[in-house]
């Protein structure tokens, strides 16, 4: 898991949120993941129980019908979870995402503009008249006027 960093325009307000969603996501991984481990040991139990000699084989089959059940409930809710997930990110890319390339795109075309009118509009002139500059000091040079 990344941590967001925080932008100059966080709050400490924000900021405090932040951590605490973090915490809160903490607390429900390993909930989480203590609730698997959980199923596991019971169903190990299950298992053990089941493997007692006297047991009869159509017993064993049902259960490893009903693991093979769960694991494909556990699935399908990792499916929901994958495409709630993708609806998120589609919603990223289409209401943020987008925007702040096509304004990236818009400031780029403005600069690419300013950049043109500087170019025709002052350092054209600017260099036309240094040349013109060097030009009269070289022959105010030759002329002997001017020193080097």
């Amino acid at each position: 898991m990344t941590i967001p960093e925080s932008t100059p325009e966080s709050t400490p307000e924000q900021l405090a949120e932040q951590r605490e969603r973090e915490i809160q996501m903490r607390r429900t991984m390993i909930g989480a993941g203590f609730g698997v481990v959980v199923i596991l040991i019971l169903l190990g139990v299950a298992i053990f129980f089941l493997l007692q000699p006297g047991t009869p084989t159509d017993r064993i089959r049902d259960v490893f019908i009903i693991v093979v059940a769960l694991e494909s409930l556990v699935i399908g809710v990792a499916l929901i979870v994958l495409i709630v997930q993708l609806a998120s990110l589609i919603n990223l890319l289409q209401n943020e995402v987008r925007p702040i390339l096509k304004a990236t795109s818009d400031t780029v075309n403005n600069l690419r503009g300013t950049a043109e009118f500087l170019g025709e509009n002052v350092v054209e002139p600017v260099v036309k008249l240094n040349g013109y500059l060097a030009g009269l000091s070289r022959m105010l040079e030759l002329m002997g006027i001017k020193k080097k």
